[in-house]
């Protein structure tokens, strides 16, 4: 006795009606739980130097990192103060493209405008506190 069964049946009515031969007119159904974890996040930091312009960045956090005005000039004046600061927290894929983004534009201005990034949990990846993910820098 062949099954034979129309292509357009989802898996799950397959499924129940092998299912439905099988057990002499019952149908079972087996549901699979699916877990679904958060992805990592990373921190993309942005550091000063003495030579790429404030306006630059400024520029560079609202158009590619999508800040107001206002946040980016904090942020900018916080990365400017204290030599480093959050650009914003992404999944990695996101945050490596950003970072391409941002370095391209800065070396078609000739600027040395150095970003990195660091994962959101630094103590769960044994990097400790304060780790600035020079590691994770891309060129």
């Amino acid at each position: 006795m062949g099954h034979q069964f129309d292509i357009r049946l989802g898996r799950a009515e397959a499924s129940r009606r092998l299912e439905d031969d099988d057990d002499g007119g019952v149908v079972t159904e087996t549901k699979k739980e699916t877990r679904l974890s958060r992805p990592r996040m990373w921190r993309v930091l942005v550091h000063n130097d003495d030579y790429t312009t404030r306006e630059f960045v400024v520029d560079v956090l609202r158009g590619v990192f999508r800040h107001s005005e206002a946040e980016a000039i904090r942020v900018m004046m916080h990365v400017h103060n204290n030599g480093v600061g959050v650009a914003g927290v992404y999944t990695r894929e996101v945050a490596e493209t950003k970072i391409a983004i941002v370095e391209a534009l800065a070396k078609e201005r000739e600027y040395p405008l150095r970003l990195s990034m660091e994962p959101e949990d630094p103590e769960e990846s044994g990097e400790g506190p304060g780790h600035i993910g020079g590691g994770e820098k891309k060129n």
